[in-house]
């Protein structure tokens, strides 16, 4: 996945670190099989990988998604080591994930589904080596079965907070955003975020807290859709009232939208604002796409948003970007807190929770800033080449290289 040819100009890249980031170290292939009833059982495929744990136990959220596959999650693992390295957390990147729709089936038979999984690696879950938090698809209720099961509160992170969960953890990846956000206008449009327009594809957890956050700050919130279309308005969307409409489990298709525009995702990746974050699904700045964006600047709040046909024509147009190994690492800060808090006893309020993310991300934009003027990089190398460095000192003191 990682251009290592692009970025050895920048970052001398010793080539056993180039072999290890290049394959993960740990892939399982299992199947999930629970008996519901007298002749019914269910077969999900599953999969756990763990790609490289230089800085300590895998990290990384279970996806529920029907078509998730071996080498998605592979993908998604990678990610994850490469934002942990960037936000300085001692995790390594790894990710789980079933292939399921988990509106297909009931309540009891998805209890029964989490359950059976925690029971097929609850070596892994128990020992620390795996530590999984919601994902596409998944919640902070079920991380709460698996919780039940290991009976360990540092097994997994994402919990409800009355159940040892982190206050703030479920606004904390679109609070990574709006932080990354808010930097990214100051350093590079010379913007006060209050003064920016948006367009957010996306009203899952991501973006939904991603507007919120961007509203109260006092930005243009122009657009936002979900998977039924958006709604558009030059002046600015009525954002609280839009949220509280989607968190009743309606679609935006739904919402009393007079006075608005209703708009396609495609045609939100094209509107001229100040920041356009895609915040729902992987590949939607393709080849195809991208030549229609007019954003000063792209935030990409969901994990791969961008292909890499996609990127070069963002470059060529001159549009910078936020990786998404930058901007949507407010979700694994945020659960490093709580894992921390679990083996420690310590309690921490919401707004301390956004502090640290803050801190967090601001320290690790102000190093990116610093590689890219100094080196010349792109913004999204700029944020590889500070993981990069992180994971081969850390491979030095472990004298794996």
């Amino acid at each position: 996945m990682l251009d290592f040819e692009r970025l050895q100009k920048y970052l001398d890249i010793p080539e056993t670190a180039r072999m290890m980031l290049s394959a993960p170290e740990k892939q399982v292939i299992m199947s999930v099989n629970i008996k519901v009833g007298a002749g019914k059982l269910l077969i999900y495929d599953s999969y756990l990988v763990y790609h490289n744990l230089v800085l300590g136990p895998a990290k990384g959220g279970i996806r529920f998604a029907p078509n998730v596959t071996l080498a998605e999650t592979r993908t998604l693992a990678e990610l994850m080591t490469y934002k942990c390295a960037l936000m300085g957390i001692p995790f390594g990147g790894g990710k789980s994930s079933i292939a399921l729709n988990p509106r297909s089936i009931s309540e009891f038979e998805k209890r029964m589904l989490i359950r059976e999984f925690v029971h097929m690696i609850r070596d892994e879950l128990v020992s620390g080596a795996y530590i999984p938090a919601p994902d596409l698809g998944s919640t902070p209720s079920d991380m709460a079965i698996i919780y039940g099961e290991t009976h360990h509160p540092e097994s997994v992170t994402g919990k409800p907070p009355r159940l040892g969960g982190l206050p703030g953890r479920r606004e904390a990846t679109g609070r990574g955003v709006f932080t990354a956000s808010r930097l990214a206008c100051r350093e590079i449009l010379n913007l006060d975020v209050s003064k920016a327009s948006v367009a957010i594809q996306g009203c899952g957890n991501v973006g939904s807290h991603s507007a919120a956050f961007l509203h109260e700050s006092g930005a243009r919130v122009v657009a936002l859709s979900d998977v039924s279309g958006g709604l558009y308005s030059k002046a600015g969307l009525p954002v609280p009232a839009i949220l509280d409409f989607v968190r009743q489990g309606k679609l935006l298709e739904e919402f009393p939208a007079e006075g608005l525009e209703r708009i396609t995702n495609q045609a939100i990746l094209a509107l001229p604002v100040d920041l356009l974050i895609p915040a729902a699904v992987e590949d939607v700045l393709t080849a195809e796409t991208a030549p229609g964006v007019q954003a000063k600047l792209v935030v990409e709040a969901a994990n791969g948003p961008t292909t890499p046909e996609g990127d070069q024509i963002l470059a060529r147009k001159k549009i910078p970007v936020i990786s998404d190994i930058m901007a949507n690492s407010g979700g694994v800060v945020a659960s490093y807190v709580e894992w921390r808090n679990a083996k420690s006893g310590n309690q921490t309020s919401a707004q301390e929770t956004y502090d640290f993310i803050d801190a967090k991300m601001e320290g690790a934009f102000k190093d990116v800033a610093r590689r890219v003027r100094e080196q010349k990089a792109s913004w999204r190398d700029g944020a590889y080449l500070l993981a990069l460095s992180e994971l081969i000192s850390a491979m030095r003191d472990r004298s794996w290289i």
